[in-house]
């Protein structure tokens, strides 16, 4: 069982950066995991941010963070992050970490097979 517990959202105003981070339990090894982020405002469907594929590390990203979100990820503290800069107000969400050994489709969320319990993000404007 892989156990995710995501850190560091918060409030913060616009155009400032958060980082979060997802780590995963002693003996998950992240690098044979594709790893994501999701997030979900109130009211609306959780959606793809952000992912980086266990085989070689190519990363995807939603349009609507492209450029502005980095995922990244330490193999040997298996810990994945989500740098995100620029930050406008309809990014405020809770975001979730997710993790699949094979997803069929990397920015689908019913492809993950593990979550954490979400880390709120709030931008101010």
């Amino acid at each position: 069982q892989v156990q995710l517990v995501e850190s560091g959202g918060g409030l913060v105003q616009a155009g400032g950066s958060l980082r979060l981070s997802c780590a995963a339990s002693v003996g998950t090894f992240i690098s044979t995991y594709t790893m994501g982020w999701f997030r979900q405002a109130p009211g609306k469907e959780r959606e793809f941010v952000a992912a980086i594929i266990w085989s070689g590390g190519i990363t995807y990203y939603a349009n609507s963070v492209k450029g502005r979100f980095t995922i990244s990820r330490d193999n040997a503290k298996n810990t994945v992050f989500l740098q995100m800069n620029s930050l406008k107000p309809e990014d405020t969400a809770v975001y979730y970490c997710a993790a699949a050994r094979r997803p069929a489709y990397y920015s689908d969320y019913p492809s993950y097979n593990y979550w954490g319990q979400g880390t709120q993000v709030t931008v101010s404007s």
